[in-house]
């Protein structure tokens, strides 16, 4: 389908795509890669009159790690968090992730920022955010602040962002350990029926932290933060793993739709989870 007409800006910095969404108030909507909205659109799903092409602003741009702090342009694409041999470094989940991300096609245009900001429960990098305890900065006609992405999630598509905010930047410490990021999908380049992103470490033996983040088994990305401490000072054997997977079921609430039924869901959970713990700690 066409989309209803709209009026198109581009601006070139982010003190003018605040000020345009700020003037053109609630009908204005902030376009990163476009893969959710343009679709709503053709759709005639959401309502847009001012489309704002975030496109041309570089300072939403690049990756930089420095002191171990990792910080990502809102408008990096996927390609680039495959790509980029300093992030792949610092933190080689974020690679692993994103290959899982749809296709090539998409990965060239699709954003970190885009794929974080509009509060999709299946988007893949929301709950590695939370996994990674990521920081958001939100820059808005009143100035810059910050949001824990554990704090960010309120429902589907309901974020901490205000209208007239834009989604500038995502920053992190460096993770260390072992890592997994664990998807189960119906085909190749879907969204997930369940997934767990995992970061742990490893102390004589035991697991000495853990942070478990699960996408696509509520409305928001769940940090499974009590299956993480049923993993911490174990040398994550069965009944460890096997308290960290009924922890973390015990944080979800799926729904029913055309990935399957609950049941199954809470299936293909409990499998995610027990293969990104083993494959994380095997890598401790």
């Amino acid at each position: 389908m066409i989309p209803a007409a709209f009026d198109y800006h581009r601006p070139a910095d982010i003190a003018s795509a605040v000020a345009l969404l700020q003037e053109l108030g609630d009908d204005a909507r902030p376009l990163a890669g476009g893969h959710s909205l343009i679709p709503m659109m053709k759709l005639r799903m959401a309502s847009v009159e001012y489309l704002i092409d975030l496109q041309d602003i570089d300072e939403l741009r690049g990756i930089s790690v420095s002191d171990g702090i990792v910080s990502i342009g809102a408008m990096t694409t996927q390609h680039d968090l495959i790509t980029d041999a300093a992030l792949a470094e610092a933190a080689p989940i974020m690679r692993e992730a994103a290959l899982q991300i749809a296709d090539p096609q998409v990965r060239y245009v699709g954003t970190l920022g885009g794929n974080v900001a509009n509060g999709d429960p299946g988007n893949d990098m929301p709950g590695l955010m939370q996994c990674l305890d990521a920081t958001f900065t939100l820059v808005g006609p009143g100035g810059s602040r910050d949001v824990a992405a554990r704090d960010f999630y309120e429902a589907a598509y309901m974020t901490a962002r205000e209208d007239d905010e834009i989604l500038t930047r995502v920053t992190f410490a460096a993770p260390t350990g072992g890592y997994a990021y664990e998807k189960q999908k119906r085909k190749i380049g879907d969204y997930a029926t369940a997934a767990a992103a995992i970061q742990m470490t490893r102390d004589d033996g035991l697991c000495s932290s853990a942070a478990i983040a699960l996408t696509n088994l509520s409305d928001v990305p769940v940090f499974a933060k009590a299956a993480g401490a049923a993993l911490v000072g174990t040398s994550c054997d069965a009944s460890a793993v096997t308290a960290a997977i009924s922890a973390a079921l015990g944080e979800i609430d799926p729904t029913e739709d055309n990935r399957g039924p609950v049941e199954f869901k809470l299936h293909v959970a409990g499998i995610v989870i027990l293969r990104a713990i083993e494959r994380a700690w095997s890598r401790t």
